[in-house]
């Protein structure tokens, strides 16, 4: 039931709030053309942790994104707490236009490829105009890592899997912003025959603005899909960004290793009460292509 109901929602939500945005643009023409103004600046980054904001890049410009976790803080002293070992990935995200994003990305924890689509659909207005800002996003992540020898006839498909996410925020305040995420994560291929291929979560994060340049962000993913949530853990990450003309530096404490949706949303194993805390960083880089300026 849970299901059916998040695909109804994952279906109806975007028409909803299209026709929502459509008629409240008609009553403000009507009354103060003026009256509504663009809400901008919800965060800080396009990333909000380890998942995507609703932010998306200017038309023009390119975003180079790279993203690093150390190991586990309970690895202890031998692995200097984690920092002997890591795992990193590089990304490159262009703006086609203000709304459409496309990125690539390459991580070295399964050896992964990754590509994404990120749509903004409705921006927050002030006043009398849209009360969020609403973002699709769907991704494709490809595992390039070798099967054991004894797996070797698996098909070329079964290295794929597929996320498809809405993204809802809301700029309560200068400080405030709120976000939730449901989530959809279609896996080709399971670890065994009772896992689930489909697995459902709910995120959910924001961000406080403590100065000018510098925010706490958190985010929360709970899994919806029973059998995956008595396997797998609830992805907890606690951020803290600096920004730093056109660098956004992010640093993240979090029980999740992989920084794309296929790892951190099904089959995260980490227990932040047993020390399974990865420490880490995204450091973020703009670059207007259309003219001589950076961002």
């Amino acid at each position: 039931m849970v299901k059916i109901s998040f695909l109804l929602v994952l279906v109806c939500l975007p028409l909803t709030f299209a026709q929502a945005q459509d008629e409240l643009l008609k009553l403000a023409g009507a009354t103060d053309s003026a009256a509504s103004e663009t809400v901008t600046g919800t965060f800080k980054a396009t990333r909000l942790v380890n998942g995507h904001s609703v932010e998306t890049n200017g038309e023009g410009v390119l975003l180079f994104l790279i993203s690093h976790r150390f190991g586990t803080l309970n690895s202890g002293a031998y692995e200097f707490f984690g920092l002997d070992q890591a795992t990193i990935r590089l990304g490159l995200e262009y703006g086609l236009t203000d709304c459409l994003n496309v990125g690539i990305g390459r991580s070295s924890l399964e050896k992964t490829f990754d590509g994404f689509l990120k749509y903004k659909l409705l921006q927050q207005q002030t006043k009398q105009g849209m009360p969020v800002t609403l973002t699709l996003f769907t991704s494709t992540a490809v595992r390039s890592l070798k099967w054991p020898d004894e797996e070797e006839s698996l098909d070329l498909e079964h290295r794929f899997t597929y996320t498809h996410q809405l993204l809802i925020a809301r700029k309560f305040t200068e400080r405030l912003s709120l976000q939730l995420s449901p989530t959809l994560v279609h896996r080709n291929l399971v670890p065994a025959r009772q896992d689930e291929n489909n697995v459902y979560a709910l995120g959910g994060g924001g961000r406080f603005k403590i100065t000018k340049h510098t925010s706490f962000n958190a985010e929360y993913y709970y899994l919806l899909s029973d059998q995956t949530r008595e396997a797998f853990r609830n992805t907890l990450s606690l951020g803290f960004d600096i920004e730093t003309g056109g660098h956004v530096f992010q640093l993240i404490f979090t029980n999740a290793q992989g920084m794309v949706e296929k790892f951190f949303v099904p089959q995260n194993t980490g227990y932040w009460s047993k020390g399974d805390i990865y420490f880490g960083f995204n450091i973020s880089r703009t670059f207007d292509l259309k003219g001589d300026e950076e961002w």
